[in-house]
C-alpha cells in the first residue's frame, strides 16, 4: 500500500508497513499449519516511542488476517485505537488477554525483538511436555543449541506476575519452549522471527518422528553441535532469513483477500 493510501486509512506509513508484515506473518504461519484455530498470537512493536504493539483481533483466523484486522494496544493490554471507533464496534477491537500477557512482557524487556510468535502445534506442544526438551538430533535442532530458553507452565497466561518470570527465563535467547504449552520465537524483523519459528517447529517435528521409531538415536559430538550452531549464527548475519522471507511471501500472494488490505 502506498504512503497516501496508508494515511487515508488513518495510519502512519511506518505503522502500516508493520501491519502488512505482521499480517503476512500470520498467513505464513497458517500456510505451514502452525495455527490453533483462533488461539495463539503473533505481535509486532509499533515504530515510535509510545510502547504500543499490534495483535490479532480475536476471532479472525490466521489465513484470512489483513493489516486492517490488527489491533493496537499498550503493554497493559488497553486498546489505543480511535475511541469513537472502539465504542461503535467493541467486538472489532477485542483481543485475547493471554496474548498480551506473554507478548507485552517480551516486547517490554526485549525491544530488539520487534516481532514475537507463539504457537501451540502438536509437535511443539509434544516436545514441550518431554522432560529432556529439544534434543540435538537434527540440523534444525542444532540451530538452537545453547541458545534455547525454557519456561515452566503456570496455567493459562492471565497472571501479569508471570511476565517477570517469563522474561527472566527468556534472557537473551530468541526462542523458547514453554513447558507443557508450546513454542515462542521472535526477531528483529518479520523475516528473522519467521525463520526462528519455522526451524524450531521443524526441529520438534523431526524429534517426534525420531522418537516414534523407538530406535536408538545418534547424537552429534559436542564439537559438531557447537560448530553447527555457529554456522547458523553466520547465516543470520548474512541475511539468509530475508531471502527466505521474500521467497515465502510468494506463497501468500494472489489470495482471495490481500494481507495488505
Amino acid at each position: 500500500m502506498s504512503e497516501t493510501t496508508s494515511q487515508q486509512a488513518g495510519y502512519r506509513s511506518e505503522e502500516w508497513a508493520t501491519r502488512c508484515e505482521l499480517a503476512a506473518l500470520y498467513r505464513l504461519v497458517a500456510h505451514f499449519r502452525m495455527t490453533d484455530l483462533i488461539d495463539t498470537h503473533i505481535t509486532a512493536r509499533v515504530p515510535g516511542p509510545e510502547h504500543h504493539f499490534l495483535i490479532n483481533r480475536y476471532g479472525v483466523l490466521f489465513h484470512e488476517m489483513r493489516a486492517s484486522d490488527l489491533v493496537k494496544i499498550d503493554r497493559d493490554g488497553r486498546v489505543v485505537e480511535d475511541a469513537q471507533k472502539v465504542a461503535a464496534d467493541p467486538k472489532r477491537y477485542r483481543v485475547n488477554a493471554a496474548g498480551f500477557t506473554i507478548h507485552s512482557a517480551v516486547h517490554t524487556a526485549r525491544p530488539d525483538m520487534r516481532f514475537v510468535i507463539h504457537t501451540h502445534t502438536s509437535a511443539g506442544s509434544a516436545v514441550s511436555a518431554q522432560k529432556q526438551g529439544l534434543l540435538p538430533i537434527s540440523q534444525h535442532a542444532l540451530k538452537f543449541y545453547g541458545v534455547l530458553a525454557y519456561h515452566d507452565y503456570e496455567g493459562i497466561a492471565l497472571d501479569l506476575g508471570e511476565r517477570e518470570r517469563l522474561v527472566a527465563d527468556l534472557g537473551t535467547c530468541n526462542a523458547m519452549i514453554l513447558r507443557n504449552h508450546g513454542l515462542l520465537a521472535g526477531g528483529k524483523s518479520a523475516a528473522t522471527a519467521f525463520q526462528e519459528i519455522y526451524f524450531l517447529e521443524r526441529a520438534c517435528q523431526i524429534q517426534i518422528h525420531a522418537l516414534a521409531g523407538n530406535a536408538e538415536l545418534t547424537l552429534p559430538s559436542e564439537r559438531v553441535r557447537e560448530l553447527t550452531a555457529s554456522q547458523f549464527a553466520r547465516d543470520d548475519e548474512e541475511g539468509i532469513a530475508e531471502l527466505a522471507w521474500e521467497s515465502a511471501l510468494r506463497l501468500i500472494d494472489n489470495t482471495v483477500s490481500d494481507y495488505r488490505s
